[in-house]
Formats: structure tokens, C-alpha cells, sequence
């Protein structure tokens, strides 16, 4: 069973960035894809970003792709979401999670083990 707990968030003002940090328990960390998602008020939680395990592919949704960065160190058990250029819109709480699959996956279903999330409020 891998434990997540993610970091980093906080307030910004629009245009800053933040980096988030998502660590992992268990030997088998590095085993897994691993997902970032993100969940505004009122709203569904949605597909941020996606690692593979080696961290070789990535995957992004569309309306963070050029401003979001997905990375892993696997040494160090612990997945980072870099985000620039950040908007109003992209305020949420941002959870990590693990992946079930081998493929990067855009959808809730396919991931587990989720964190308990870092709130991320981008200032007008």
C-alpha cells in the first residue's frame, strides 16, 4: 500500500508559480504511473497531469499544457507538479494519486491511494 501526502500549495497572485511535491511510502513507489488531479469547489475532481514510472512520458490535460510540469525523483520517493503562469481558474485543492496502470490515464477511476491534498488559490 503506497501513503501519499502532498505540499506546497498556498496563495499566489496571477502569474506566479507554485511548486507542489507529492511523497510516497512504500518500496514499490517507484513502481507506479503516478497522476495529479485537482478538485475546485462545487465542482469535479479533473485530470491535471500523469508520470509513467521511469518518468519518461508524461501527459497533460489541455488547459494546463505549457504552464504545468509533472517530474519524479524516485531516489527520494516523491512526484512535483511545477505550475507557472498561474491563473484564478486554476484554483483548487490539487491531489496526487497512484496510478493502476501502466498507462497514463486521464480519468479518477484509474488511480488510488490518493493524498489528502494541498489547497492552491490563485489571486486576481
Amino acid at each position: 500500500q503506497v501513503q501519499l501526502v502532498e505540499s506546497g500549495g498556498g496563495l499566489v497572485p496571477a502569474g506566479g508559480s507554485l511548486r507542489l511535491s507529492c511523497a510516497g511510502s512504500g518500496r514499490t513507489f517507484s513502481s507506479y504511473a503516478m497522476g495529479w488531479f485537482r478538485q475546485a469547489p462545487g465542482k469535479e475532481r479533473e485530470f491535471v497531469a500523469a508520470i509513467s514510472w521511469s518518468g519518461g512520458s508524461t501527459y497533460y490535460a489541455d488547459s494546463v499544457k505549457g504552464r504545468f510540469t509533472i517530474s519524479r525523483d524516485n531516489a527520494k520517493n516523491t512526484v512535483y507538479l511545477q505550475m507557472n503562469r498561474l491563473k484564478p481558474e486554476d484554483t483548487a485543492v490539487y491531489y496526487c494519486a497512484k496510478s493502476l496502470s501502466i498507462w497514463l490515464r486521464n480519468s479518477v477511476r484509474e488511480y488510488d491511494s490518493w493524498g489528502q491534498g494541498t489547497q492552491v488559490t490563485v489571486s486576481s
